[in-house]
């Protein structure tokens, strides 16, 4: 649980930090990324919860999940298909799912 929430803050602190500047032409990218990146971290907390955390798991599922959105997004971008909501929606609902099941473990303790 440590990783997960060191790397949120991590990665928070250096957004306040560093004024970076994201054109228009890759929000798209960005935002499929960060529901990405968002649903690995809910994932490891999730996991942590159930004492199934496996760090090499973590690291590899925020890259892949990351990486594949993006991919998703550029091909449906060539092809003239919003593919990228599909990656959205898709984060979205796992996200909602693992912390309603966080939620759930830590209103039982």
């Amino acid at each position: 649980m440590i990783f997960p929430v060191a790397g949120l803050l991590a990665g928070l602190a250096l957004g306040w930090i560093l004024p970076v500047n994201v054109p228009v032409e890759y929000s798209k990218y960005m935002s499929v990324a960060l529901m990405a990146g968002l649903d690995s971290v809910f994932g490891g907390m999730r996991s942590t919860f159930e004492r199934k955390y496996d760090n090499a798991v973590f690291i590899t599922g925020f890259f892949t999940n990351s990486l594949l959105a993006v991919g998703i997004s550029y091909i449906g971008e060539k092809l003239s298909i919003d593919l990228y909501f599909v990656a959205i929606l898709a984060f979205g609902l796992r996200i909602f799912q693992n912390l309603a099941i966080c939620r759930r473990h830590i209103l039982r303790k």
